[in-house]
């Protein structure tokens, strides 16, 4: 792997940095599983990633894809699903392969490893954790829900204490954070509940943001490791723009050590004990 190098090695003073992990521990349990979570907080990541689909009957599940067929036995939309349907599904035994050789009766037995996760229950966890941990929550759109992905979102954190109300602020710094392909629901975040930070995904650097610059009230920059591997000298344009960059998906030790190199403030990571071990952080 070849990519446009900076212009100096790791940048003396600045702190490393901090570790998020992508659908939880999920090189090591099934991807949006508590147990991938709990993985994820056991090796000291600094905050949980995950993204939220609704349910046919409203409830916010932890699920990347639009169809439950690749991470579950089932079949189907999660949006055209309800939560009793997806709770018959085995959301984990698919990751039992050959690097695994326990037997998977015995491994995935755990409904831990196997249940669908709501993310009630994930702030429940994250809630109950014995540091801080941060959570960087992605909606994904386009969906049949549209606007009530975000309404029920802001609703939910809100009975976590994530949102604020007269006469109780949130945490500073946020302990959560919103995270979107689509500006639209960026916005409509900000409209409900402008004091959550939200950062806005870049599969590709276009013109109009190639400057640093990023959409209305977005406070976060979230572009893919590709765009640093081509362009990383965007990392001190956003700077310069006043906005911390979170990059995703950061696996591999190079991309490590480029992020490291260029001063990005977060890598969503499916690896962060090996992450933190590499950036001397544990």
């Amino acid at each position: 792997m070849t990519y446009a190098r900076p212009a100096k090695d790791a940048r003396p003073g600045r702190p490393a940095p901090s570790v998020v992990a992508h659908r939880g521990a999920s090189e090591d349990a099934p991807e949006h599983t508590l147990a991938a979570y709990r993985k994820a907080i056991e090796d000291g990541a600094d905050a949980l990633e995950c993204d939220v689909r609704l349910t046919a009957d409203g409830h916010l599940v932890c699920v990347h894809d639009r169809r439950v067929n690749r991470t579950s036995n089932g079949r189907g939309a999660v949006s055209a699903l309800e939560l009793a349907d997806l709770a018959t599904l085995d959301f984990g035994s698919w990751k039992a392969g050959a690097d695994e050789p326990e037997a998977p009766d015995r491994r995935y037995s755990d409904p831990e490893r196997t249940g669908v996760l709501t993310l009630e229950r994930l702030l429940e966890l994250v809630a109950d954790a014995d540091r801080r941990v941060e959570l960087a929550v992605e909606t994904k759109h386009p969906t049949r829900w549209a606007g009530q992905v975000e309404e029920r979102l802001v609703t939910l954190l809100g009975r976590f204490g994530h949102t604020a109300r007269p006469g109780r602020p949130v945490a500073e710094p946020p302990a959560v954070r919103v995270m979107s392909f689509s500006a639209r629901s960026l916005y409509r975040l900000r409209a409900a509940a402008p004091e959550i930070p939200s950062v806005y995904l870049m599969q590709f650097l276009t013109p109009r943001y190639r400057d640093g610059r990023l959409p209305p009230g977005v406070t976060i920059a979230g572009p893919g490791i590709r765009i640093l591997r081509a362009h990383p000298e965007y990392v001190d344009r956003a700077h310069r723009a006043g906005h911390p960059v979170h990059v995703w998906t950061v696996n591999e030790p190079e991309d490590v050590a480029l992020c490291r190199d260029l001063g990005v403030d977060a890598v969503i990571t499916n690896r962060p004990k090996q992450v933190r071990t590499q950036l001397g952080l544990g």
